[in-house]
């Protein structure tokens, strides 16, 4: 098994509080990364039937017949349990004690940070990054990596994508989508999410959306508000501190998978995705949640951003990393043009403070323009724009 890169993370918190919670999407590897870090520690998991059915009748007996301590997996099945868990450690408070984990139930997060407020750290947990990648690919091929994703269990029982990700889909949307949003045909909503996998690395548009399906605006917002919630989708924000000139307000869409969101827009091979429509989208899309995963596994909460106004001009990613605004350029051309730059260099005439920059793109030569460094996928995977 891999190991992730999150996992000093894991260890480091568990050392200064009682309770460790883990969020992420299903199959992002919650409960294995659990289950290595702590092997010593017994696993109950509220998708067994008998499991939840104790924790529901009895949860007071259910803890304290765990009083060493244990990993508490899919806690979004019990949420009332943490009240209980509450006063547990409150009486006892050892550090690491319980380890939980959640998936896909927006509330959950509400409902740990009120009953565990000053006893949980939170982290996130994402599927793979480029880097835990490595150990299944020496070499890497953006776009092979665009159309199978990064759930740890397709790679690690070698699962054609084209069916992890119709099992996937058929799991979210018949148990997890019903369950939080109590949608009786689940057609629409499938048809939302394939708009919005098309659209991916566009401004949001929500009248748009309702005009192409027939659904009501306010529902496609809590549908999406859903799907970020549920760590499927991440909506990133316009940057507009210190700016005086008009920025556009809706935010862009990326999906934390890229693999499910060429799935979900029909893309289904590595060519496709290389000369199809899609491509800048979703190499961007690929860059971005890598990066945005980097930040996730150092236990940080990403500040990311894009720029853009009314006339055009736009910088793809903005990122406010120890106290620095850095602008970033994503390109998903082989070869270097001077004017990937050009996004930059604007946005660096507005913000005077701004760092130098990167411009990440999709060849292997590395070079300097103006004092921003390209780089390539193998100096993302490394983190060098963190460094």
């Amino acid at each position: 098994m891999v190991k992730r890169l999150i996992m000093r993370e894991v260890r480091t918190c568990a050392r200064e509080f009682p309770v460790l919670t883990i969020f992420g999407p299903r199959q992002s590897g919650k409960s294995t990364l659990a289950e290595m870090c702590f092997p010593d520690k017994p696993r109950l998991s509220f998708e067994d039937p008998d499991a939840r059915e104790q924790a529901e009748e009895d949860p007071r007996g259910l803890l304290n017949s765990l009083q060493k301590g244990a990993i508490l997996d899919e806690i979004q099945r019990v949420p009332h349990i943490l009240s209980y868990l509450q006063g547990m450690v409150d009486s006892k408070s050892t550090a690491g004690r319980f380890i939980l984990t959640g998936s896909h139930q927006p509330s959950l997060r509400e409902a740990v940070t009120q009953s565990l407020a000053g006893r949980t750290a939170v982290l996130t947990l994402l599927p793979f990054c480029l880097a835990e990648m490595a150990s299944y690919r020496k070499t890497w091929n953006a776009f092979d990596l665009l159309v199978s994703g990064f759930y740890p269990r397709l790679h690690e029982q070698k699962i054609r994508p084209a069916s992890f990700f119709s099992a996937y889909m058929q799991t979210y949307l018949e148990r997890d989508v019903r369950m939080m949003l109590n949608v009786r045909d689940l057609r629409p909503f499938q048809q939302v999410m394939a708009l919005l996998a098309g659209r991916v690395g566009q401004l949001i548009n929500y009248t748009s959306l309702a005009n192409d399906t027939g659904v009501s605006v306010p529902t496609i917002r809590s549908w999406v508000s859903v799907l970020e919630a549920s760590h499927i989708l991440l909506l990133l924000p316009p940057y507009s501190e210190n700016i005086t000139k008009r920025v556009v307000k809706p935010s862009k869409i990326y999906f934390t998978d890229p693999g499910l969101a060429a799935w979900l827009a029909g893309v289904r091979t590595a060519e496709e995705a290389a000369k199809g429509m899609m491509r800048g989208g979703l190499y961007e899309n690929l860059v971005i949640v890598d990066l945005f995963k980097q930040r996730l596994n150092e236990g940080e909460t990403p500040q990311f951003f894009f720029y853009r106004d009314n006339h055009g001009n736009e910088t793809d990613l903005i990122i406010r990393h120890n106290r620095k605004v850095i602008p970033i350029e994503i390109k998903s051309a082989e070869t270097f043009h001077t004017d990937f730059h050009k996004g930059i260099s604007y946005f660096r005439k507005l913000v005077p403070t701004a760092a130098p920059g990167y411009i990440l793109y999709n060849g292997e030569r590395e070079t300097r323009i103006h004092d921003t460094r390209v780089l390539n996928l193998l100096h993302i995977a490394n983190g060098e724009v963190f460094k």
